[in-house]
């Protein structure tokens, strides 16, 4: 789809930012506008076929690091790791080869369930097998322990050693009752990442989430062709109490089949499985089913630049974004061009683009800003959320000492809107900064549309959330002023079936910015704003950040 480019709108960085510091006496703030045509020469470059797709551990990540690198120190940013922009992310990369079946024996007799049609299989432990051998299976519900719900999916159950069973999501969504978790919006409880780091703690030696279309916001073709790649994990030295010994995943239909080995009923379990206090029955169910691995070792790096404050040098907003996209994957050419370079031009050198941006522009913001800020891109997001993970919990300055940040990951160009989507809506103090931000472009912040599929958790910001930190996600809303609602909307469902993690994201010169430069100077008088402030923003009351952040900076 090719958008024609409209007259592109600029918003002057110049005395009414002053107003977002929230005093009558602010200093004028005098700072250079955002460039289209460097945010354009930035996302050419990133998304060209020189940059291989930008995959980690490749040619293309050496470029691609040297290119954010360079453009860090030309914009005036100081190193933000010691003195060095580069911080090493040491991973590991396991191609796994999984059994053909896994095979289930039980009180009605046995069960072979095909590996791909059924379930998949896999292992983040860096070893050359992996193998359950007549596991005892046991069902654990949403397989959930949250006391801020009142909720323990685990009560009364031994899982040690065993293969737990877990359905996906949470059961808020499940009974679409907003007095139960969160109702329709998932909670981060309910991502399949959380289920699998709950049955470690457990001391379970293998978990399965049930897959369900619906609740998970995907089909059972994603998580098959997601367990086919290279799986990538943080180089650990203790993995075997950190990792469990088997990943996967069944669809609900051999779940039915399995479950009705043991004499139960799949669709009654879940319908109890959503009512606080229930417990599951015994299965009396054994299974045996392994993988066999051949590991690589190496290093990827998150890029880390600073603009230092000049009042509070040792307090920091966050920008972030993930530089890595999918590299060259031969055997997947789209049909007729036979093109094999995924180039992620809105996934995502639009949000590596943009952090160089704001960074250029920060760096030449005067008077400068009383905070500091610290513009991060982060490696190896497509597999997992690993950089970001890493620099989360090895930060270059302590999470207490981070104020809060924004996220930014495929911005569209779909030209100016008159909404912007803030994801995991409500959830934090920062919106109010937001809030205040967009009004001065006579713009409102609105929900995401589709709270169920939990997208707050499933990008780089979610990491640092985690460790207590206040983190905004938003993007441009869909309500364009040249086109109205449902041109954004029939842009946005384009993408996602035709361009979304395929060679065809690639950089379009008919791309309308103009709604992109017009989101930055949000982003950018957020941060300003914060940066000029004394006050610590925190987590709403009922978010499950809120407790972390009070420990890490008692009120």
């Amino acid at each position: 789809m090719r958008i024609p480019v409209t007259q592109i709108h600029r918003v002057a960085l110049t005395g009414a930012i002053a107003l977002l510091v929230g005093c009558a006496g602010a200093p004028r703030v005098d700072s250079p506008a955002f460039s289209e045509t460097r945010y354009r020469a930035h996302v050419e470059r990133l998304a060209s076929d020189e940059f291989e797709g930008r995959a980690p551990r490749t040619e293309g990540e050496r470029k691609t690091v040297e290119y954010i690198e360079q453009q860090f120190r030309a914009a005036g940013l100081e190193p933000g790791i010691g003195d060095s922009y580069r911080q090493a992310v040491p991973l590991v990369e396991i191609h796994t080869h999984a059994d053909a079946t896994m095979e289930l024996h039980g009180p009605g007799g046995a069960l072979s369930l095909r590996h791909g049609d059924d379930m998949v299989v896999w292992t983040r432990r860096p070893v050359p097998e992996s193998r359950l051998r007549d596991a005892e299976v046991v069902f654990a519900g949403y397989g959930i322990v949250a006391p801020e719900y009142n909720w323990n999916d685990y009560a009364d159950l031994d899982v040690r050693g065993k293969i737990v069973l877990v359905l996906v999501n949470d059961p808020g969504y499940a009974t679409q009752d907003p007095a139960l978790f969160t109702g329709n919006a998932m909670t981060y409880y309910g991502r399949w990442t959380y289920k699998f780091e709950e049955a470690v703690r457990q001391g379970a030696a293998g978990l399965f989430v049930i897959h369900e279309t619906r609740p998970a916001a995907y089909p059972w073709a994603v998580v098959r062709n997601g367990a086919a790649k290279p799986q990538f994990d943080l180089r650990i030295e203790d993995y075997a109490s950190q990792r469990l010994a088997l990943e996967g995943w069944l669809t609900h239909e051999a779940a039915g089949r399995l479950l009705a080995l043991a004499g139960q009923d799949y669709e009654s379990l879940k319908q109890a499985a959503a009512r606080r206090g229930s417990r599951a029955p015994s299965l009396g169910l054994t299974a045996s089913v392994g993988v066999r691995n051949d590991v690589e070792y190496g290093t990827s790096h998150n890029v880390v630049g600073v603009v230092r404050g000049s009042a509070r040098p040792g307090e920091y907003f966050l920008y972030t974004a993930h530089w890595d996209h999918l590299g060259k994957l031969p055997g997947t050419a789209e049909e007729g061009d036979g093109d094999t370079i995924f180039n992620g031009a809105s996934d995502n050198a639009t949000g590596v683009s943009a952090l160089i941006e704001l960074g250029r522009v920060f760096a030449g913001t005067r008077p400068r800003p009383e905070r500091s800020l610290m513009f991060v891109a982060v490696t190896a997001e497509e597999s997992g959320l690993l950089g970001s993970q890493f620099f989360a919990e090895n930060p270059p300055v302590p999470a207490p000492n981070m104020v809060g940040g924004l996220n930014m990951d495929n911005l569209s160009p779909i030209g100016r809107t008159r909404d912007l989507t803030v994801l995991g809506y409500g959830a934090s103090e920062l919106e109010e900064y937001l809030r205040r931000a967009a009004a001065k472009q006579d713009r409102v912040l609105v929900p995401e549309p589709t709270p169920e599929k939990g997208l707050y958790y499933r990008s780089d910001h979610f990491n640092l959330a985690k460790q207590g930190v206040p983190m905004l996600y938003a993007k441009a809303g869909i309500d364009t002023h040249d086109h109205g609602a449902d041109y954004g909307r029939g842009w946005l469902e384009d993408y996602t079936a035709k361009r979304y993690h395929k060679p065809s994201d690639e950089y379009d010169p008919g791309w309308d910015v103009s709604g992109t430069l017009q989101d930055l100077d949000v982003f950018y008088g957020v941060g300003l704003a914060i940066a000029n402030d004394e006050r610590w923003p925190n987590w709403r009351e009922d978010s499950e950040f809120r407790a972390i952040r009070d420990r890490s900076r008692p009120q």
